[in-house]
């Protein structure tokens, strides 16, 4: 059974879903502890014997974020999988940014319960090697999409724009198959295309003038792990024609050689590219887009998943200040503020680069918006021109001084205003007169 011999803890003051829960949970072998509130399962509950908690955010005598602190402190405290309607989505999502396993919006079905549950689970790694997709309910879909279907081998096509994370996401479901080999990337679009067929599938001594031993190829290489081809929709027509070969026979041949080779490896494609546009206009191979799309992956781009904007933004500053020995605190909240507002063209691939940059240069210890964002003001300092009048350098000066203060002071208005020696009123009022409240 899915959950044979787990201790689990079910926190719901719906009697009719608790039992439900309960039922369900216990079918699949969990031994399982049903709580109608907050403060019965504080005084019964022994975190270190749980594997995990299911928990109601609204409850009748507390909400779910006070119970998790509560839990929280304790070094042994088990995974928290959260239920919530729709309007608390936010709260979830916070709540996983605390450090909460996962999130289920009601109403939801059984299976798809024990799935989330089996995931949740303590002991049982949720983000192989430490990585995850992300915080939204949108990326939290993809990531249970990719656990299903690594239980297959199918071919898996992942689109979306430049920089959403199609790398990212070929790589999870790469750590997740329970057949391991190498991970193999090729990117389509940057290797030559006379140079690309040799590269795939490798070559035989003499196949041609500089060829004066056999190459194993990405395809070979690759074992009974992963083959990545990155940006598929620039694949040549005559090597569509030899991947489709491939696909359907399961092996190839080297170039010049005359003995097959078994291809073992999953397919795992990835574009930005228009297929059906590209079928259309006989760019594209018709049948090796239904070949390479058996399961197909749709990244959103990162406008439409603002959740998981300051989640990125705080893993990424603890990967990039890791041992660098640089004394950054972190990113202000109006800088965050700032980012949520920004429209991310480039998506994950520029959020990473601006962060990068501003945690280069940074000087005050707090990334402040300006440091994620220099084109809103061609310079931080204030320049002084000859056609100015005092009333200018005076705005430009207070400008200047306003922005490094939020960025010393966290974007936090009181403290702010106090290293200011103003009102809040009055920072805010500056703030928006110099363009810094929607920087």
């Amino acid at each position: 059974m899915l959950l044979e011999g787990r201790n689990i803890a079910v926190i719901e003051d719906d009697p009719i879903m608790g039992e439900s829960l309960l039922q369900s949970l216990s079918l699949e072998g969990a031994k399982v502890s049903l709580y109608a509130s907050g403060q019965a399962a504080l005084k019964s509950v022994a975190p270190r014997n749980l594997d995990l908690v299911v928990c109601d955010i609204r409850l009748p005598d507390t909400d779910g974020q006070a119970l998790f602190q509560r839990f929280g402190v304790n070094a042994d405290a088990p995974p928290f999988l959260f239920m919530t309607a729709y309007g608390d989505i936010d709260e979830a999502v916070e709540l996983m940014r605390q450090g909460a396993a996962d999130y289920l919006t009601k109403p939801f079905d059984t299976s798809f319960f024990l799935v989330r549950v089996a995931g949740s689970l303590r002991r049982v790694p949720t983000k192989p090697d430490g990585m995850t997709l992300g915080v939204s309910p949108a990326m939290r879909d993809i990531e249970h999409l990719l656990r299903i279907v690594s239980k297959i081998d199918s071919p898996v096509l992942i689109t979306g724009e430049t920089g959403t994370g199609k790398d990212v996401c070929a790589r999870f479901l790469h750590q997740l198959a329970e057949k391991r080999g190498p991970f193999m990337a090729v990117n389509c679009a940057a290797i030559p295309s006379e140079l690309l067929e040799s590269e795939l599938f490798g070559h035989e001594a003499g196949a041609f003038t500089g060829a004066s031993k056999r190459h194993l190829g990405y395809a070979e290489r690759a074992g009974e792990g992963t083959l990545f081809l990155d940006e598929i929709g620039e694949l040549a027509p005559p090597l569509q024609a030899k991947l489709l070969r491939v696909l359907e026979d399961r092996q190839f041949y080297r170039v010049g050689g005359e003995t097959p080779v078994a291809f073992k490896a999953r397919l795992v494609s990835a574009t930005n590219a228009d297929l059906d546009a590209r079928i259309a206009a006989k760019q594209f191979r018709a049948d090796l887009y239904y070949r390479i799309n058996v399961v197909e992956v749709k990244i959103p781009p990162l406008r439409e998943r603002s959740q998981d904007i300051p989640w990125l933004i705080n893993n990424a500053f603890a990967e990039l200040t890791a041992d660098k020995g640089k004394s950054l605190r972190g990113v202000s909240a109006l800088a965050e503020q700032a980012a949520l507002a920004h429209p991310w063209p480039g998506n994950v691939r520029e959020l990473r680069n601006r962060l990068e940059r501003a945690i280069a240069l940074n000087l005050t210890g707090w990334i402040s918006p300006l440091d994620l964002f220099p084109e809103k003001q061609l310079s931080a300092a204030p320049m002084l021109q000859s056609s100015w009048s005092l009333a200018d350098a005076r705005e430009a000066a207070e400008k200047h001084q306003i922005t490094l203060a939020l960025g010393e002071n966290d974007g936090q208005m009181g403290k702010t205003a106090d290293a200011l020696g103003i009102s809040r009123t009055t920072l805010w009022e500056k703030m928006k007169r110099y363009g810094l409240a929607d920087v």
